[in-house]
């Protein structure tokens, strides 16, 4: 049975005892109580019923055991951030200069234009342009601008980017330039930095998804921010838009910046 079992490898978690496992695998085969009922003997977490899975996957194809069906891991779904919520994370992002710069600017982008992170360490500094006055972010098309509490950060932070003073790194184009040379951040990490600040992505994503589709029209809103038409519709129609049966097509106009937090002197 030993060398079906995962091992202890050293580094991250250790596997609890695996006899406690099986134990509560079979005893809620015996008994059929739900998988989170088990007694507290039984370790009957997801992590530890994927440990010895398999195992339990080899004993049912080599006919050792009866025939039994292990319960699917449960999804938990985060509590959505409302439009208040936001434009208050926005606003604090915006005016608390004792934050770090980094940190501030992918928070923004998560807040202000609905991107997971794994895009946001694609960015470079070439998808920040100017058209006259007006700061642009090319996240789709056509480039989306950016507010001018956040025009200013951004600027300031291409400025004075990190890991750009190695002896590998010091032409770096990406808008989060990584330890290695020509490489940007790791997503893990750059998403570390932003759950410091307080900063859920998932559902600060989903906020600034939402409120989009409720301002501007579903296409427009996919191409901008390299959203997938029907995905951008599907949220659009969630979230009880007005924009339901707007028709796909050359669209032009960008999504319109959301309304900046007010600070104390506007």
């Amino acid at each position: 049975m030993e060398p079906h079992l995962p091992k202890n490898m050293g580094r991250g978690g250790r596997w609890k005892s695996h006899r406690r496992v099986i134990n509560g695998v079979l005893f809620r085969q015996r008994t059929g109580v739900p998988w989170r009922d088990l007694p507290a003997r039984f370790e009957h977490s997801d992590r530890a019923r994927d440990s010895v899975k398999p195992f339990l996957m080899w004993c049912a194809s080599n006919r050792l055991t009866r025939r039994f069906r292990l319960p699917g891991a449960q999804i938990r779904r985060g509590t959505q951030l409302t439009q208040q919520q936001r434009m208050k994370m926005l606003g604090q992002l915006f005016t608390n200069e004792s934050l770090p710069l980094r940190s501030r600017v992918a928070a923004v982008i998560v807040l202000l234009y609905a991107q997971p992170v794994t895009r946001l360490v694609r960015l470079t500094i070439d998808d920040v342009t100017t058209d006259s006055d007006q700061v642009l972010l090319r996240l789709g098309e056509p480039p989306s601008p950016a507010p001018v509490p956040f025009a200013d950060l951004l600027l300031r932070y291409i400025a004075s980017r990190a890991n750009m003073r190695t002896a590998t790194n010091p032409g770096s184009r990406w808008l989060f330039p990584g330890r290695r040379a020509g490489q940007p951040m790791h997503p893990e990490a750059l998403s570390a930095l932003i759950k410091v600040l307080g900063i859920p992505t998932i559902a600060g994503r989903g906020a600034a998804i939402r409120q989009h589709v409720l301002e501007v029209p579903a296409p427009v809103v996919a191409d901008a921010l390299r959203y997938h038409q029907v995905t951008a519709t599907r949220l659009a129609t969630q979230a009880g838009g007005p924009w339901s049966r707007y028709a796909p097509g050359d669209h032009t106009r960008s999504p319109a910046s959301p309304s900046e937090p007010r600070t104390r002197d506007s």
